[in-house]
Order: C-alpha cells, then structure tokens, then sequence
C-alpha cells in the first residue's frame, strides 16, 4: 500500500499571557502531501473558527497575520479536520502525520478531545524536529525560518503561517527524505 507523509503545521489561538479561557484553539492548518517517492502530491490550507475564545487578540493576529474576519467565516474545527483526514487520505491509505516539535500533535489531540473525535490517526505521528535533532548529533536551536536558511533554503512566505510554514518544512523533510525514521 502506497505511503504518504503529512508535512503539516498549525496556528493557533494565542496570547501575551493565558488564554482567557484555558484553552489556545487551532486556526490554521496549512500540509504538503508527498508521496514515498518523495513527489509533492498536494497542499491543504484552511482555517478554522475558533469557539471557545473566538475573539483573536492584538498579539495573534500581529504574530500570524490572520485576520479575525478569516476565522470568523471559517468552519469549526470538526468540518474542517474532517476535510484534512479526507484529503489525507487517511481513512484509506498508509500514512505519517510529521511537524516540528510536539506541541502541534498536543494542539491536535487538544482540539480533537475538545470536540470528541477519535485522535487514533495521531499514532501514525512523527516529530521531524526530534528526528533532525539526532541527525545533527544536538540539540538545534533557532526558529523553523533560520533552520530553513541555514539548510541552504530561502523561506518563502509568512512565517507563522501554518502553510508557509508547512512548505518551508518540507523542503527540510525532502532534503533528509532517506534519512527520516518511520514506526
């Protein structure tokens, strides 16, 4: 059965401080499909409305550049989630949901709980930023964007935006293809 690897990264609800409410929501998913040949199948962008600190503040919208007007005519987390497993291909093919760091698969599970959907699909989960940790025998530091740069990649887009930042992640995914490990 053929394997795709979900390059994916998301925004979320976000605060100098607390979320008023306890709970930061995703707001942007952005994903690159590529396949086990290495091939960019295809990209993924939604946003997503926000429903239990719906209001975005001054400090997220300045971090992300989304707009309130973009959440507030978006669909709630469950459309839209369901729309990403159904363009993943999830339900039908072998899959790896990858980002950088762990904190993406929480908000996932986070949102997931929140709503009551099954979070099964995030055992297929890989941490990309772990993985190139190892690889480079340290602990890396530094911003998504500067580990791009320095990986001999220009950063195109917004940075903290969750597509932008999904495509600069896969250029890095693509250039350790081989090397990447897989449970």
């Amino acid at each position: 059965m053929p394997v795709n690897y979900l390059i994916y990264d998301l925004e979320a609800t976000c605060w100098l401080g607390r979320p008023p409410k306890g709970h930061n929501e995703i707001i942007e998913i952005g994903a690159v499909m590529i396949n086990e040949y290495g091939e960019v199948i295809s990209t993924f962008e939604k946003f997503i409305r926000p429903t239990v600190n719906p209001r975005l503040s001054g400090f997220c919208k300045r971090l992300t550049s989304i707009t309130q007007e973009q959440v507030d005519t978006a669909e709630t987390y469950p459309k839209v989630i369901q729309a990403f497993m159904e363009w993943g291909n999830i339900f039908e093919a072998d899959f790896y949901v990858c980002s950088w760091g762990n904190n993406d698969k929480k908000l996932f599970k986070d949102d997931c709980d929140l709503h009551s959907i099954d979070t099964k699909w995030l055992d297929q989960y890989v941490d990309l930023k772990g993985q190139f940790n190892n690889l480079k025998g340290m602990a890396v530091k530094g911003t998504l964007k500067k580990i791009v740069i320095k990986e001999g990649f220009e950063f195109t887009g917004k940075q903290h935006r969750a597509i932008s930042d999904a495509i600069n992640l896969s250029k890095i995914f693509l250039k350790y293809f081989d090397e990447w490990t897989f449970m």
